[in-house]
């Protein structure tokens, strides 16, 4: 089958991509030279995409400017002539089907697409509908979704199709070694863990809460791992130069091996992309979200909620965040076993452990 991919801009327009076209390969769907991921020049995906051995073409386009609205006519201009470039694409390359997961390359390529009457689907991740999905909703065969508040968005119900995020299934599937947290940091396998991180970056304010709530942390018959991202990994440590931060806690920059950790972890804090909430649910790891407030429509936060909703989460707004709240909901879940495997049985619960086989199995069959 040959496929074109597109999407761009944020891991949770990518990631899932990569993890359906992994599960293609390994099932002979398709061959490496059948597959095409259509991106931007200035997106994550050009850096994320050629360094998986993926073929990588780009189209010149941007978002709308809601600021300087008069910048808009020649984002009007830039996507007119995107969609010449995709249909120049989309002949020499001849795909059975065009997948797209959001940002406004997925836009052209798959509104090219389904004008040319080639197979067309979107993927939504996360719980409010991107721009670019909410207008190819209208012209696509099928709409795969994530999270129900999603499909409530669109008004072409008889196109969707609920698959979970491919993410989950690639997760699952992963063969890393489990991490040793004895051998690598020190830290006893017996003794409930927290792993508190904001992403590879890192996130600002989930680095200066764990700041307050060291002296408060270190006393507590638990353990936390703490990344800081690779950003802010420098400025912490300088603010911790002169600081006993007890034994119970490890800072780090950045865990590399994420899958082969998380499933030693009794609890996570993290912020709540479409692509982490898909591992966590995948591991059934128990978390406490607190979502980033500089994203599109708010979609941190209502990712999640619904996960607060269904009881594998606790949600604590960035702007509510202060050491009380922040050390209270850690001790919640790793001092009470019972309510934190409830949380874990809870996630497992919304994880869907095949969910890059469900999106092929529609691929397939609109490609027919």
């Amino acid at each position: 089958m040959r496929v074109i991919f597109t999407g761009g801009g944020t891991g949770g327009h990518i990631y899932p991509i990569m993890a359906i076209i992994e599960r293609l390969k390994e099932r002979g769907i398709s061959k490496n030279d059948e597959i095409l991921f259509v991106g931007t020049k200035k997106g994550l995906e050009s850096k994320i995409v050629p360094a998986a051995g993926v073929n990588f073409k780009t189209i010149n386009i941007q978002g709308f400017n809601r600021k300087h609205p008069l910048k808009n006519f020649e984002t009007i201009k830039l996507f007119l002539q995107a969609t010449k470039s995709a249909r120049k694409i989309l002949k020499e390359f001849k795909p059975d089907v065009v997948l797209g997961t959001g940002g406004y390359v997925s836009g052209a390529m798959v509104y090219e697409a389904a004008k040319m009457h080639i197979p067309t689907m979107i993927h939504e991740s996360n719980s409010v509908v991107g721009l670019a999905n909410k207008f190819l909703g209208h012209y696509v065969d099928r709409i795969c979704y994530t999270f129900d508040d999603a499909a409530k968005e669109f008004p072409e119900k008889k196109k969707l199709v609920k698959t979970g995020n491919p993410r989950s299934q690639q997760v699952l599937s992963l063969h890393e070694e489990k991490i040793d947290i004895k051998k690598k940091w020190g830290l006893s396998p017996e003794m409930p863990t927290v792993l508190v991180f904001g992403g590879s970056r890192g996130a600002l304010a989930i680095n200066r809460i764990m700041l307050k709530s060291l002296m408060n942390l270190k006393t507590k018959p638990y353990q936390i791992i703490w990344a800081t991202g690779t950003y802010y990994f420098d400025s912490v440590q300088k603010k911790l130069e002169n600081v006993d931060i007890g034994n119970n806690i490890k800072v780090l920059p950045y865990i590399k091996n994420m899958p082969g950790l998380l499933p030693e972890m009794t609890c996570v804090v993290s912020r709540s992309g479409a692509t982490s909430i898909a591992e966590f649910t995948a591991l059934s790891v128990p978390v406490i979200l607190i979502p980033s407030p500089n994203v599109t429509h708010n979609h941190q936060m209502k990712n999640a909620l619904d996960l607060e909703k269904a009881g594998a989460a606790l949600v604590i707004p960035e702007d509510d965040l202060n050491p009380n709240n922040f050390v209270s909901s850690i001790d919640h879940i790793l001092l009470d076993e019972k309510y934190a495997k409830e949380m874990s049985q809870a996630s497992k619960a919304l994880g869907v452990p095949d969910a890059s086989d469900q999106v092929i199995k529609v691929m397939e069959e609109i490609s027919r």
